[in-house]
């Protein structure tokens, strides 16, 4: 056993010295903090082309990313590769198209872009109310990862869960509260050297023990699936049916345009100052995301053939668990496949990925809340005084405490549920709400608030009902709730349906409304709809 307790040991040392070394961070990032450009915006500006593409890499990759794509290449092949090729396209798309018409000095929220791009303050509310809906689900999630793997890293029994989730709620609220967007941003850098390294470790282990050849790994994958020729083709993880096949199409929609628009991603873009740092950054974001996706891919396929379908599934139907099982797998301890060092290393990152997360979606929601509900309108040239800015950085800062104890609390009791179906949740209001908003303001002329208003309190009231009512919630074994069937929307997701109707009512809301001329400083005169 004295094995096992150098490995628990070695977690230990390497965990708190991540701990130490972000707080670190986070400390020497707060010293102008009071100053609502540097808490809300001081990341982009002052880490440079590389450092805010990595960043903002960082702040892409997540659990779902990590644990959810492992699992869906080991359990669904094909599948699974195609969900990791649109994680990368998603972050491809939004840097080409969205990052350089989002720069903009002064604006910190969607509510603030919106805000200051169509000319009417009032318009704040309904992005921020968009935004809660689609970063909550996420910071759940996240937290009650961060609480499972914190656990297991540490050897402790399933009853300190709650207290594991504690303890990452309360270093969530350091990184926030003292770091603000530059804070976050260094650890999100820490994050992106710290992730892929270990994902590359575990993937040259696993093509160690098939000769470095990747058909052979494909073909013990595909054994180990059960599956024959079907994990090699499209449509296994939905089935092949009509509808599974829709539910695949519309998953990829919601990976492609719900990853893009982020309310955290699209956070870090506003800074940026030229094209130049856009194109840079750009690179130095794709990079690492792309070369950790290939990483996931190859660990996926050792999931599969070194443990097979059904351990997999047994331990968990979606798959989740894939990546620590085959870290298990990679490198058995004495005291067990949990008490080995690799297991620990592997553990470390994985906590590391989750708890770099939860403080850029708690930062993104605070200053959704700060801006967004509680702020008098201003424009983006308002001149505002230093008691004014002091003000509502403390206020954020409480907001961050308030979110860290309310997320806390509620993730306390879903540690027992699928969190697929939160996760599908926040994808779907973010793919069917923040698209059509974001496209039409930026390149319909006539967009109009009331284009907004319609879009988010048409678009995700619909979003959560027909989720409600889908077999994501009831009626299958891997739904929210297994033992109860109240189901007749025959989609996994609804964003078939979301989606373009997120289209349709912006287009709808934005021919209702009267236009006049609004001046923005530094440009032409242009005109924008004002909603009667």
């Amino acid at each position: 056993m004295s094995g096992a307790f150098d490995a628990r040991s070695l977690a230990v040392v390497v965990f708190l010295g991540f701990v130490a070394v972000s707080l670190l961070l986070c400390g020497l990032a707060a010293a102008d903090q009071d100053d609502p450009e540097h808490f809300y915006a001081g990341g982009g500006s002052a880490l440079g082309p590389a450092g805010a593409g990595l960043a903002i890499a960082g702040d892409y990759i997540s659990a779902a990313t990590l644990l959810s794509t492992t699992g869906a290449v080991a359990l669904a092949g094909f599948d699974g590769i195609l969900f990791a090729a649109a994680t990368v396209a998603s972050l491809v798309l939004v840097m080409r198209i969205l990052a350089e018409p989002l720069r903009r000095k002064g604006v910190f929220t969607l509510g603030d872009f919106l805000a200051d791009r169509l000319g009417d303050p009032s318009v704040r509310r309904a992005p921020g109310i968009t935004t809660l809906v689609v970063l909550a689900p996420l910071l759940l999630v996240q937290l009650a990862t961060a609480g499972r793997v914190m656990a297991a890293m540490s050897g402790l029994p399933d009853g300190a869960l709650t207290g594991c989730t504690v303890a990452g709620g309360a270093l969530m609220v350091c990184y926030s509260a003292v770091g603000g967007m530059r804070g976050t941003g260094y650890i999100q850098i820490l994050k992106v050297a710290v992730v892929p390294a270990a994902v590359t470790l575990l993937a040259g282990l696993v093509l160690a023990r098939y000769g470095w050849n990747p058909f052979a790994l494909f073909d013990a994958a595909r054994r180990g699936s059960g599956t024959g020729g079907a994990y090699a083709r499209p449509g296994l993880q939905f089935g092949h049916t009509v509808a599974g096949a829709l539910d695949l199409l519309g998953f990829q929609l919601t990976l492609l345009l719900g990853a893009a628009c982020m309310p955290h991603i699209m956070m870090r873009l506003h800074p940026m100052r030229d094209r130049r740092t856009v194109r840079r950054a750009t690179l130095w974001a794709s990079v690492p995301v792309a070369f950790l996706c290939l990483g996931v891919v190859v660990v996926g396929f050792g999931a599969s053939a070194l443990l097979g379908r059904e351990v997999l599934r047994a331990a968990d139907p979606a798959g989740g668990t894939a990546l620590l099982m085959v870290t298990g797998a990679l490198g058995p301890g004495a005291g067990g496949p949990r008490e080995s060092l690799l297991f620990a290393c592997v553990a470390c990152a994985v906590f590391a990925t989750t708890l770099a997360a939860v403080a850029g979606i708690t930062l993104a929601a605070t200053s959704s809340l700060a801006r967004d509900f509680t702020a008098k309108a201003r424009t983006r040239t308002a001149v505002r005084s230093g008691r004014s800015a002091g003000r509502e950085i403390l206020r954020a800062r409480l907001f961050v405490v308030l979110i860290g104890a309310l997320c806390v609390w509620v993730s306390a009791f879903t540690h027992d549920r699928n969190p697929q179906v939160l996760l599908s949740l926040s994808f779907a209001a973010s793919a069917s709400v923040l698209p059509p908003v974001l496209l039409y303001a930026l390149f319909r002329p006539g967009f109009s608030a009331r284009g907004v208003r319609w879009t988010v309190y048409g678009t995700l009231p619909l979003t959560v009902a027909l989720m409600v009512f889908s077999p994501a919630v009831s009626g299958t074994p891997v739904a929210l709730l297994p033992d109860r069937d109240f189901h007749w929307f025959p989609l996994q997701t609804p964003r078939l349906i979301t989606i373009p109707a997120g289209f349709l009512l912006g287009y709808l809301g934005s021919r209702t409304g009267r236009a006049r001329r609004v001046r923005e400083p530094g440009r032409e005169n242009r005109t924008a709809f004002i909603a009667q």
